[in-house]
Order: structure tokens, then C-alpha cells, then sequence
């Protein structure tokens, strides 16, 4: 059977368009994280979003002593438990994130995630859900 759920790891290396993610999970460590039980809802940048980071951003990001910072980022992308675009729609939230951040959810005109887009939301995992956004998204402070 070809529509055989992946965890979430597997599932963003097949999609082909998030190279640079699944880059920075396996610098920061965060691959067996994101391929365990979970759930989780991974809010997941594509190449272009993170394309449109400042040039050497993502290179700086990935060098080992950048390790606290890169996990940092990567933990404001995932939500403990599974939540699905319809779980949010018409409602604005502030949920704990994985690293203990909070972001903010806005679900009345499409859903955005600290002001990022998600431009295809619940693709489903085995281990949760991938949404993709068109931003990445950055600490505050």
C-alpha cells in the first residue's frame, strides 16, 4: 500500500520540500524527539521559508555551538499533542510549545501561527500532524 503513514520525520523527508528542516532537526539532535510516540503538531517551514531568512542564517544556525539557539527555534515549532486545523478554526490561542514558549494561534481568516501562514495544514503522521507554514518562526526577545 503507497498511502502507508510515516512518523513525522519520514513523512517531511518524503514530501521533498522541507530539506533544510530536516537538516536543522538532525543538527539540533531532535530527530529520534520527532520520530517518538508523540503526538505532536509540527508547524513546519518549507525550503522557501526558510530561503527567505536572512543569507547565512540557516548555515550560522546549523554550526554545533548554535546547537541551544537552533533547538530553540526548531521547539516553537512543535505543539505537544495533535491539534488539527479544525480544532483551531475561529479561534485565537496562545499554546505552550514544545520548548515552554508560547505562540500565538490565530484561527479566524485561514490560521496563522505567529503572524506565519499555514498554506496546507493536517497532514497526518503517525506520531501527529505536519502544517505547513510559510514563515520561520523566531524567539521574541
Amino acid at each position: 500500500m503507497t498511502d502507508t503513514k510515516h512518523d513525522i520525520v519520514d513523512t517531511a523527508v518524503a514530501a521533498g520540500s522541507f530539506t533544510t528542516l530536516v537538516a536543522a532537526v538532525g543538527a539540533a539532535g531532535l530527530v529520534d524527539t520527532l520520530k517518538g510516540e508523540g503526538p505532536f503538531t509540527v508547524f513546519a517551514p518549507s525550503d522557501n521559508a526558510f530561503a527567505a531568512l536572512p543569507a547565512g542564517t540557516v548555515d550560522d544556525l546549523v554550526k554545533p555551538e548554535n546547537k541551544a539557539k537552533l533547538t530553540e527555534i526548531l521547539l516553537l515549532h512543535v505543539l505537544p499533542g495533535t491539534v488539527m486545523a479544525a480544532d483551531v478554526s475561529g479561534k485565537v490561542l496562545d499554546p505552550a510549545t514544545a520548548g515552554g514558549a508560547t505562540v500565538h494561534v490565530d484561527g479566524t481568516d485561514g490560521v496563522t501561527v505567529n503572524g506565519a501562514k499555514v498554506v496546507t495544514a493536517d497532514i497526518a503522521c503517525t506520531n501527529g500532524v505536519i502544517h505547513v507554514i510559510d514563515k520561520v518562526l523566531l524567539p521574541t526577545g
